[in-house]
């Protein structure tokens, strides 16, 4: 494992692992959730990207300026990971990376980044989370557990927050320093629902068991996916929960693994 700075800032970085031997090798850029926040970091799916190394991929474990950091939240969360991803090129120069062949496999609130990165060729030439008119081409795209519908994440927590007299505790107003009323536009560029159709192959896998994220944005978001003509997968994982999604001694991430296999050959053809 390398640790490569992917820009200046401590928080811009990402891990590269390679499997022992061969390549060029197949790239997974590997996503860590928390909503977004400052205490959580990209050692949340180290354990996965361990794992899918040992199985034949490249792994580009991405950190990000996250909500409570000095460039965290809108646009710098964002626009960190579409650094990172686009990085790949530059890396590509000295490691056997096959960038015909780059996926992103993300949980939770990096199951929105793993979809949104896939969708960057739709965003606004004049938007603030542009920072390229090439962004790095992906090739297929796994969202685990992923909050795909930012306007509905916002809206289950503002009812909590609302029907149990709770103080506001709304993780995606706080990446996005705004809720939609005020801010339509950074939902409509923040959010992979909004930049339907991406144009690439998708799996969304959920637990039923889910009371982090509900598993109603992923059916709704493979829903809309579908009527725009994406190739998306919807794996619904009965006895799962949030977590069990990135612990690779569970069945759920035996799963996730074969839909990860899958998904290269399907893109190999």
């Amino acid at each position: 494992m390398e640790k490569i700075f992917y820009g200046t800032d401590e928080s811009q970085y990402g891990e590269l692992r390679l499997p022992e031997n061969g390549g060029p090798y197949p790239v997974a850029i590997v996503i860590h959730g928390g909503f977004w926040k400052e205490s959580f970091g990209l050692d949340l799916m180290t354990d996965a990207a361990e794992d899918l190394t040992a199985h034949g991929l490249a792994t580009w474990n991405i950190e990000y300026r996250r909500v409570g950091q000095a460039g965290g939240a809108w646009p710098g969360t964002l626009t960190d990971a579409a650094k990172a991803c686009d990085y790949l090129a530059s890396l590509a120069e000295t490691y056997p990376l096959d960038l015909n062949q780059v996926i992103t496999i993300g949980h939770s609130a990096g199951g929105h980044l793993a979809l949104w990165l896939a969708a960057r060729h739709h965003l606004p030439k004049d938007g603030e989370l542009n920072i390229t008119s090439s962004p790095l081409p992906i090739s297929g795209a796994i969202s685990l557990a992923g909050v795909n519908d930012l306007e509905m994440m916002y809206g289950v927590h503002h009812f909590r927050d609302q029907t149990f007299s709770m103080e506001p505790n709304n993780p995606t107003a706080d990446l996005l320093q705004s809720t939609p009323e005020d801010h339509p536009e950074r939902y409509q560029q923040a959010s992979p629902i909004e930049l339907l159709p991406l144009g690439v192959p998708q799996v969304l896998v959920h637990g039923a068991l889910d009371v982090n994220v509900p598993i109603g944005i992923s059916n709704h978001y493979h829903r809309q996916a579908q009527e725009f003509g994406d190739l998306v997968k919807l794996v619904e994982l009965p006895e799962a929960e949030h977590f069990m999604l990135t612990d690779t001694y569970t069945q759920a991430w035996t799963e996730i693994r074969e839909e990860v296999k899958t998904l290269l050959l399907n893109i190999g053809r």
